[in-house]
Formats: structure tokens, C-alpha cells, sequence
């Protein structure tokens, strides 16, 4: 955060200041939302959220250390109350970003955004000061927040970008405009709130695009062809990543090593270079690429960034987290979030990890999927019995049963199991674990199911 004074925040995002008795007292560090969070001289912003009012915790960050508090009513400590939070959040991020001269690089997608941010970010950090998207804040709470932690240092803003429905992304570039715009997948992640077709899911995503100047990047995956046609939605100039032959960014001899840990020839126009990526699953090829494709756009080598991908480890915490117990059981937290094709992706992984060890999935639902959700999660199902899992424990209502019954139908062997809940399905699965098995955990988020990959991984 650049200091900034509350007299001059006030100014910028149109505030009142209440019980403040110095308006020229600095703000020196970032802003946060939860007031454990707060740091000495940051700004605590307020906000109501659907489980806790902010303005709840007004005194005790201030206590904490905070300059003021960002608020939409007085709070009895020092405060700049505007009548709406989240967008004078959004203002303050863009008025500092326009201070500072990094360079931004957005990312978005229905699955691999968090996983490409942070192998982009470990590609980018030993060349110069970077800043990138702390876990999974894309939102335009998250992506404000991220802003705002840059300083006059901060050469490269890595910032991944939510879009839950149409217009989220213009609203989010309209406060951090990129000049390089990354797009990764167009997938059935929130199809629901997007018109319920993959194209509408392709017109939200393609504004990340169309908020490129003329000098950008549009850093385009050739393998989906969804994204290849945003290319027409902007004048900027084009980089295609993928395995396809014509991609400028690609990926060639692509092998699986131990762990289901894949390598494969980075090719650029520069130079190739091979990569021994620490990740687990072929799928991370991709989102290699993409944080590959960046990099060299950036004016990074071929070996630089392979020496980088392939030291990059994970960083976020429910995405292919891996947990060994002493008696040799290991769990998979992958219970972050869920679509059918990280489910998908995720399973393969799941099962190219075990190898020969006996497999248990416990899985709950996958949000968002409108009217084809039952028949989503019986595909589910079906490639859970296809791979060979051994058990499957189904966690949820409708959706996760229709999972199960599939599987069951699909007559090939595996033991299915239903839980109505998070308890009952680690119950299920304390009593079903075998030394030496293999337990992979996922869901959508709201389900809850890290609760229950921590509760195996501690058994």
C-alpha cells in the first residue's frame, strides 16, 4: 500500500470521517476484511457478509492496529463511512493502482486458475517484486484487496479473476485494466448464473479480453476452441499455449513420472527446455503452459521458466493437498471447489497416484449446474466405476445419490456407500480405511468436505 493519509483515502472514495481526531494520520499497510488479518497501519474494511457483520469488529481492529476502519456506518472508533464497502474498496484499489506502474497480468477461467497464479507467481518472484492473488480472492473483494498490498516496488501484479456471471470481469479490469489478459478453459463452473450454455460461459470470460489495450496480450489456450475464438474480441496481439502443433507456447513429449507427476518439452519461440513439474496429474500440463506462455510474453527464457515450473510446488491449500498418516493411508483434500471437469481431472490424478493401492472417493456435490446437474453427477459416477475406483462414498443429497447409483449400476465393482453429511461420511470412511489405501476428497465448496479430508488426514 502506498501511504496515503485518511484525509486523502476520504477524498478519493467520497467519505465522512467519524471519530477521527487526526485526518492527516497515514495509512501505511494494506487493507483486509477479516480482522484477524488487520496489520498495524492498515485499513479495516467493513463488511456485511452473509454470516458476520465487519462493523461488528470495528473496535478490535483498531485495537489490532488498524488506522481506521472503511465502513458504511460510524463504529465509535476512527473511521471513512461510505454508503457502499465493496465499491469504495474498488475505487481506492484503482486510484492507487494508477500511481504505480506494474505491469498486470489477469487470469481467468473455470478450472487451474489458482494452481496458474501460483506456479506464475513462483516463475515471476526471482526476476523482480511481485504481487499475486493470496489463495483464492478473485472476487472484487479479493481483487482490491490484492491491489492494494502493491507498492511503488511491485513490478508484476499477477491477479486471478472470478467471473460468476456476465459482467464480473469488466467490473474487476475496470479496476485493475491488464496488459496482459491469460484465459485458461471455458468450462461448466457456474453455467447456471451464466445463461446455462458453455458459449454464455465463453461471453462472460472473453471480457477479460476485450479490457486489453491495442499494446496487450491475449494469451489464448489452443486446445479449447471457446478460447480461440475470443481472439476476434480484441485488438490485441495474440499468443496461443497449448499442445497443438501451431501453439507459439507448447508442450511436446509429455510423459508421467512417479507420483502421476508429469514432465514434458517446453517449446517457445526462444528456446525449449524440459520441465519436471512437482504437481500431481497430467492436467497440470496445462496450466503450466499457461503460466509458461505469460512468462515468455514477459520476455523470460524458455530455460528460466522451466528451472521455475519445475522447482514451483503448491501453494493453496484444498487443491490436490496431499496428507501421509502413519499407517500408510493417504489422503487427497481436492475439496477447494468442483465442476465436472476438475471432477474429471481430478479423479484421473486420483488414480494415477494410487496405482496399485487400494482407492476410496469420497465425493459430495458439484453447485451450479442447472438443469443437467443430476445427469453431471451421474457421469460422475460412471467414470468413478470406469477408472476402477474400489469405494465410493457419496456425501449429500440428490446430486451426490445419482453419483452413487451409477456407479453401482455400472456393475464393474466398486462399493458405494451414501452419507447424508460431512460426519457421517468421516465416520463411514474411518471404519472403511484399510492401511496403505488411498482417500481422495471433493466437492464444491459449500459442501464442506475439507472438513472431512482434515478429519481423515488426523485419524
Amino acid at each position: 500500500m502506498i501511504p496515503m493519509t485518511l484525509a486523502e483515502i476520504a477524498r478519493v472514495v467520497d467519505a465522512d470521517l467519524h471519530d477521527v481526531t487526526e485526518p492527516r494520520a497515514p495509512v501505511t499497510a494494506p487493507a483486509a476484511v477479516d480482522s484477524r488479518e488487520v496489520t498495524p497501519g492498515g485499513l479495516f474494511a467493513a463488511v456485511v457478509g452473509a454470516q458476520v457483520d465487519g462493523h461488528d469488529y470495528a473496535a478490535r481492529a483498531v485495537a489490532d492496529g488498524a488506522a481506521a476502519v472503511l465502513a458504511a456506518r460510524p463504529v465509535g472508533v476512527p473511521a471513512l463511512v461510505v454508503e457502499d464497502v465493496q465499491r469504495a474498496l474498488g475505487v481506492l484499489a484503482a486510484h492507487v493502482l494508477a500511481r504505480l506502474e506494474p505491469t498486470v497480468i489477469a487470469l481467468t477461467g473455470s478450472v487451474g486458475k489458482t494452481t496458474t497464479k501460483d506456479l506464475l507467481a513462483q516463475i515471476l518472484e526471482p526476476c523482480a517484486p511481485t504481487i499475486a492473488t493470496d489463495r483464492s480472492f478473485n472476487n472484487e473483494l479479493g481483487l482490491p484487496l490484492t491491489v492494494l498490498c502493491a507498492d511503488p516496488a511491485t513490478r508484476y501484479l499477477v491477479l486471478e479473476m472470478g467471473a460468476g456471471r456476465k459482467g464480473d470481469l469488466t467490473y474487476l479490469t475496470g479496476i485493475a485494466p491488464p496488459h496482459l489478459s491469460l484465459v485458461l478453459n471455458v468450462g461448466a463452473a457456474h453455467i447456471s448464473r451464466m445463461g446455462g450454455g458453455l458459449a454464455d460461459v465463453a461471453a462472460a470470460k472473453g471480457e477479460l479480453v476485450e479490457a486489453l489495450p491495442p499494446d496487450g496480450y491475449a494469451l489464448l489456450n489452443a486446445d479449447d476452441p471457446y478460447v480461440v475464438g475470443m481472439a476476434k474480441r480484441t485488438q490485441a496481439r495474440i499468443v496461443l499455449y497449448g499442445t497443438a502443433a501451431g501453439a507459439h507456447v507448447r508442450a511436446e513429449k509429455v510423459s508421467m513420472g512417479d507420483l502421476a507427476r508429469p514432465a514434458f518439452d517446453l517449446v517457445t519461440p526462444s528456446g525449449r527446455a524440459r520441465v519436471e513439474l512437482g504437481l500431481i496429474g497430467e492436467h497440470q500440463v496445462a496450466n503450466a503452459l499457461a503460466a509458461a506462455a505469460a512468462a515468455h510474453t514477459l520476455g523470460l527464457s524458455a530455460e528460466q521458466i522451466a528451472d521455475a515450473l519445475t522447482a514451483a510446488r503448491p501453494r493453496s491449500s484444498g487443491r490436490f493437498e496431499l496428507f501421509d498418516r502413519p499407517d500408510g493411508v493417504t489422503v487427497i483434500n481436492d475439496a477447494y471447489n468442483a465442476n465436472p471437469e476438475s471432477m474429471r481431472a481430478g479423479l484421473r490424478a486420483f488414480k494415477a497416484l494410487a496405482g496399485g493401492r487400494r482407492t476410496v472417493a469420497v465425493l459430495g456435490g458439484m453447485g451450479q449446474q442447472a438443469d443437467a446437474s443430476r445427469a453431471r453427477h451421474a457421469q460422475v459416477g460412471r467414470l468413478v466405476a470406469e477408472l476402477g475406483i474400489d469405494v465410493l462414498i457419496a456425501v449429500g443429497d440428490d446430486d451426490p445419490r445419482a453419483a452413487a447409483l451409477e456407479a453401482e449400476n455400472a456393475g464393474l465393482g466398486v462399493t458405494v456407500h451414501t452419507a447424508e453429511d460431512v460426519p457421517e461420511a468421516v465416520r463411514l470412511a474411518t471404519g472403511l480405511l484399510e492401511p496403505g489405501d488411498v482417500v481422495f476428497v471433493k466437492a464444491s465448496s459449500e459442501y464442506g468436505l475439507s472438513a472431512c479430508a482434515i478429519a481423515l488426514a488426523g485419524s
